[in-house]
C-alpha cells in the first residue's frame, strides 16, 4: 500500500462532475489537484466560471495536451461529454497517466452497442477491453493497479447496487425487473437547454428518453454478468425539479418465500465492510435528501406477499456516488488505499 501523494488533473473541470471532483479532492489526504483542464475556457481562471472557488482555486485553466498534463500529474479524471474520452484516452495512457473516465465512453464492451445508444464514435476495442468497470462495491477488487478505470453512470450505480445482491442470490427473476428512476437536474450537465430552463422545469415532472436511455445497455451488461444469462429490463427515467439526487425504484418477482427482513439481512451481508452502502431497517425507505452531498447509497425494501413482488428503493447523490465520489473511491481502491479516503462526508441536511 502506497501512501505517497498523487498529483491529479481534471479534464472537463468546467462541468458539474469536474467541479465536484475539485470539491471532494480538496480534502483527500494523498491527492493534490495540480491541473484543471478545459478545452473551451483555456487560459481563464476557473473561479471566473465558478465563483464559489474564489481564493480556493486561483489557477488558470490548462488546455488539453497529454504531455503537458503528464508533466503536472500522475492521474487524470475525464469528466467530459460523451465521445471525448474515447479520443483522449490513448494519448493520456501513452503519456504514462492513470485514467479514470467518468463519461460513458469505456463502459460498454461492445463498440456497436455504444454507437447505437450514444450516437458517437466508439473507443477503440483494445481500450474497451482494457478498461475495468468500477462499480466499487461489486467489482472493486478488480481495479487495483489498473491504469484505465471506467466509472459507472449515475443511474446504473443506484440501480445496480439495488439489484445485484438479490440477483446474485437467485432471489429475484431477472426477466421481471422493471426500473423506475428519477434524477435531479444537475444530471443533465451545465449546458443550457429548453428542457432544463427554470420556467419549463419548475413545478413540473417529466419522463424522458423512454426505452432509449443510454444507461440501459450498461445496466443490462452488469445484470447479465451477475445472472450468467442475458437480462433485459424496462428502464424509465424522470426529471425532478431539484438540483441533486437519484431515486431508483425497482420491481421484480421474488423467487421463494422471502420477507422484508430476509432482504435486509442478505444485503447487509453482501455489503458488509463497505461503508458507503447503508441498508435500511425493515419498513424504512430512504429519501434523496438523506444522502445529499455524500458518497452514500441507501437502500430499502418491501416484499408484497399479495403480488409476489419486491420493491427496492435505492438513493444516491448523482454528482457524488453517481460520478465524482465513486471516481475517487475507484482511485483509492486502485492505489490499495482505504476506499473511504477523502469521502467521509456526512450528508448535508436539510
Amino acid at each position: 500500500m502506497s501512501n505517497h501523494t498523487l498529483n491529479a488533473a481534471i479534464i472537463g473541470s468546467t462541468g458539474y462532475g469536474g467541479v465536484e471532483l475539485i470539491r471532494l479532492l480538496a480534502s483527500h489526504p494523498y491527492v493534490n489537484v495540480t491541473s484543471v483542464v478545459s478545452s473551451s475556457s483555456e487560459g481563464t481562471p476557473i473561479a471566473d466560471g465558478f465563483p464559489h472557488l474564489v481564493e480556493i482555486r486561483t489557477d488558470l485553466l490548462d488546455g488539453v495536451d497529454a504531455k503537458a498534463i503528464r508533466a503536472k500529474a500522475d492521474v487524470v479524471f475525464l469528466a467530459t461529454p460523451a465521445g471525448i474520452a474515447a479520443k483522449l484516452t490513448p494519448e493520456l495512457l501513452e503519456a504514462g497517466l492513470k485514467v479514470i473516465d467518468i463519461s460513458g465512453d469505456h463502459r460498454l464492451k461492445s463498440p456497436a452497442l455504444y454507437e447505437q445508444w450514444y450516437k458517437k464514435t466508439p473507443a477503440d476495442e483494445a481500450y474497451l477491453a482494457q478498461a475495468v468497470y468500477g462499480l466499487a462495491e461489486v467489482y472493486g477488487d478488480r481495479v487495483q493497479g489498473v491504469d484505465l478505470i471506467s466509472n459507472p453512470g449515475c443511474f446504473p450505480t443506484a440501480t445496480l447496487l439495488g439489484l445485484v445482491p438479490a440477483l446474485a442470490a437467485g432471489w429475484i427473476d431477472p426477466a421481471t425487473i422493471i426500473i423506475d428512476a428519477k434524477s435531479g437536474v444537475s444530471g443533465a450537465g451545465r449546458g443550457a437547454s429548453l428542457g432544463t430552463h427554470y420556467s419549463e422545469l419548475n413545478e413540473n415532472f417529466s419522463a424522458y428518453k423512454i426505452n432509449k436511455h443510454q444507461h440501459i445497455p450498461e445496466i443490462e451488461q452488469v445484470l447479465t454478468d451477475i445472472a450468467g444469462k442475458p437480462v433485459t429490463t424496462t428502464f424509465t427515467t424522470h426529471l425532478v425539479p431539484m438540483t441533486r439526487g437519484i431515486m431508483s425504484t425497482m420491481y421484480a418477482s421474488v423467487i421463494g418465500d422471502r420477507k422484508d427482513e430476509d432482504f435486509v439481512q442478505l444485503y447487509r451481508e453482501y455489503y458488509e465492510g463497505r461503508k458507503f452502502v447503508r441498508v435500511r431497517d425493515t419498513g424504512k425507505w430512504p429519501k434523496t435528501k438523506e444522502v445529499w452531498g455524500s458518497n452514500y447509497c441507501d437502500i430499502g425494501f418491501s416484499v408484497d406477499p399479495r403480488t409476489g413482488r419486491v420493491t427496492i428503493v435505492s438513493v444516491i447523490d448523482n454528482l457524488v456516488k453517481g460520478a465524482a465520489g465513486q471516481a475517487i473511491q475507484n482511485l483509492n481502491l486502485s492505489m490499495g488505499w482505504d476506499e473511504t479516503l477523502g469521502l467521509n462526508f456526512v450528508p448535508v441536511y436539510p
